[in-house]
């Protein structure tokens, strides 16, 4: 009895060496101890070489570093990050220089919209002011003697005297009374009185 129970301690004792060696040379193996120098001769008797600490260390570690993958993910992250604010950077300075384009576009198209008008009002005070001159030569010449008015007229251009006989006519079919512009063409040279007529005729659109 007692044979047996010695013969079973000896075997716990072998399986406990077995399972203390190969744990032994699997934490070896994974870096965590160094026991090569303590089993070499093992690895002799097995024709095996030894793992060095430089082969060990030169390996894939089986455990990722959280840290360093950590460190990593963020650094992408940042990256994208930048990249996306570059982005957005180039993206508002184009907006940028398309809304200066279209401020200036308008501000020039505003300056001419400005000198257009200002044109346009000139003109019209210049027709106004030349109308107000043209009848108040006419009220002028209805008030003077037929070959007065004439000699007046006739040291005018044509242009003016036209205006000058429209305006007549104008007037006195305001009034209601005759007109004296045919009369006074009767006293004028036939020539001039001639070709005053036939611009009449023709109806010029300018009045200068």
């Amino acid at each position: 009895m007692a044979a047996k129970s010695f013969g079973k301690s000896i075997v716990l004792i072998l399986i406990i060496l077995i399972l203390i060696v190969g744990g032994l040379l699997w934490f070896d193996r994974l870096g965590v101890v160094n026991v090569k120098s303590l089993f070499s001769p093992v690895y002799k008797v097995l024709h095996k070489e030894a793992q060095t600490s430089q082969t060990a260390s030169q390996s894939k570690p089986l455990v990722a570093n959280l840290d360093e993958d950590r460190l990593r993910k963020q650094r992408e992250a940042n990256d994208i990050y930048k990249e996306e604010l570059d982005k957005r950077e180039a993206d508002i300075a184009s907006l940028e220089a398309k809304n200066a384009q279209i401020a200036e576009e308008l501000k020039e198209r505003e300056k001419n919209q400005e000198e257009r008008e200002k044109t346009f009002n000139q003109t019209v005070k210049k027709y106004d002011d030349r109308n107000i001159n043209v009848e108040q030569i006419a009220n002028n010449l209805n008030g003077m003697t037929p070959q007065a008015a004439v000699a007046i007229l006739v040291a005018m251009d044509d242009q003016t005297v036209i205006d000058v006989l429209r305006k007549v006519e104008e007037i006195a079919e305001r009034n209601g009374s005759s007109s004296m512009g045919s009369y006074w063409l009767s006293l004028m040279p036939s020539e001039r009185a001639a070709e005053i007529q036939r611009k009449m005729i023709n109806k010029p659109e300018s009045l200068d």
